[in-house]
Protein backbone atom coordinates (compact mmCIF):
# COMPACT_ATOMS: atom_id res chain seq x y z
CA UNK A 1 0.00 0.00 0.00
CA UNK A 2 2.81 2.41 0.85
CA UNK A 3 4.52 1.70 -2.49
CA UNK A 4 1.34 2.64 -4.36
CA UNK A 5 0.96 5.82 -2.30
CA UNK A 6 4.59 6.79 -2.94
CA UNK A 7 4.25 6.08 -6.66
CA UNK A 8 1.10 8.21 -6.82
CA UNK A 9 2.85 11.14 -5.11
CA UNK A 10 5.83 10.90 -7.46
CA UNK A 11 3.55 10.74 -10.49
CA UNK A 12 1.57 13.76 -9.25
CA UNK A 13 4.82 15.71 -8.80
CA UNK A 14 5.95 14.88 -12.34
CA UNK A 15 2.62 16.01 -13.83
CA UNK A 16 2.53 19.16 -11.70
CA UNK A 17 6.01 20.26 -12.68
CA UNK A 18 5.60 19.47 -16.37
CA UNK A 19 2.35 21.40 -16.73
CA UNK A 20 3.51 24.77 -15.38
CA UNK A 21 4.85 26.26 -18.63
CA UNK A 22 1.73 28.16 -19.75
CA UNK A 23 0.54 29.24 -16.32
CA UNK A 24 0.46 32.65 -14.65
CA UNK A 25 2.60 33.41 -11.60
CA UNK A 26 -0.37 32.82 -9.28
CA UNK A 27 -1.27 29.51 -10.90
CA UNK A 28 2.32 28.28 -10.71
CA UNK A 29 2.62 29.31 -7.06
CA UNK A 30 -0.69 27.66 -6.21
CA UNK A 31 0.28 24.36 -7.81
CA UNK A 32 3.75 24.44 -6.29
CA UNK A 33 2.39 25.24 -2.84
CA UNK A 34 -0.17 22.46 -3.08
CA UNK A 35 2.38 19.85 -4.13
CA UNK A 36 4.96 20.87 -1.54
CA UNK A 37 2.28 21.09 1.16
CA UNK A 38 0.92 17.65 0.30
CA UNK A 39 4.40 16.14 0.37
CA UNK A 40 5.37 17.73 3.66
CA UNK A 41 1.98 16.98 5.19
CA UNK A 42 2.19 13.37 4.05
CA UNK A 43 5.60 12.96 5.65
CA UNK A 44 4.51 14.59 8.90
CA UNK A 45 1.25 12.64 8.84
CA UNK A 46 3.11 9.38 8.31
CA UNK A 47 5.19 10.08 11.39
CA UNK A 48 2.02 10.86 13.34
CA UNK A 49 0.19 7.78 12.03
CA UNK A 50 -2.08 9.10 9.27
CA UNK A 51 -0.29 10.05 6.05
CA UNK A 52 -3.48 10.64 4.06
CA UNK A 53 -4.90 13.18 6.47
CA UNK A 54 -1.53 14.89 6.77
CA UNK A 55 -1.24 15.12 2.98
CA UNK A 56 -4.74 16.56 2.72
CA UNK A 57 -4.16 19.19 5.37
CA UNK A 58 -0.76 20.02 3.92
CA UNK A 59 -2.19 20.33 0.40
CA UNK A 60 -4.94 22.68 1.56
CA UNK A 61 -2.50 24.83 3.50
CA UNK A 62 -0.05 24.88 0.59
CA UNK A 63 -2.81 25.79 -1.84
CA UNK A 64 -3.85 28.84 0.17
CA UNK A 65 -0.27 29.89 0.85
CA UNK A 66 0.78 29.45 -2.77
CA UNK A 67 -2.22 31.40 -4.03
CA UNK A 68 -1.57 34.32 -1.69
CA UNK A 69 2.14 34.35 -2.54
CA UNK A 70 1.38 34.30 -6.27
CA UNK A 71 -1.09 37.17 -5.99
CA UNK A 72 1.47 39.17 -4.01
CA UNK A 73 4.19 38.59 -6.61
CA UNK A 74 1.83 39.55 -9.47
CA UNK A 75 0.85 42.79 -7.68
CA UNK A 76 4.52 43.52 -7.04
CA UNK A 77 5.36 43.00 -10.72
CA UNK A 78 2.43 45.15 -11.80
CA UNK A 79 3.58 48.01 -9.55
CA UNK A 80 7.10 47.70 -10.93
CA UNK A 81 5.80 47.84 -14.51
CA UNK A 82 3.66 50.90 -13.71
CA UNK A 83 6.71 52.62 -12.20
CA UNK A 84 8.80 51.91 -15.27
CA UNK A 85 6.06 53.18 -17.58
CA UNK A 86 5.69 56.38 -15.53
CA UNK A 87 9.44 56.94 -15.58
CA UNK A 88 9.55 56.44 -19.34
CA UNK A 89 6.89 59.11 -19.74
CA UNK A 90 8.69 61.52 -17.40
CA UNK A 91 6.11 61.52 -14.61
Amino acid sequence: MKKIFTAAIVLALVFAVSGCAGMSQTEQSTVTGTVIGAGAGGIIGAMAGNAGMGAGIGAATGLVGGYLYGKHKEAEQEAYNRGRADAAQGR
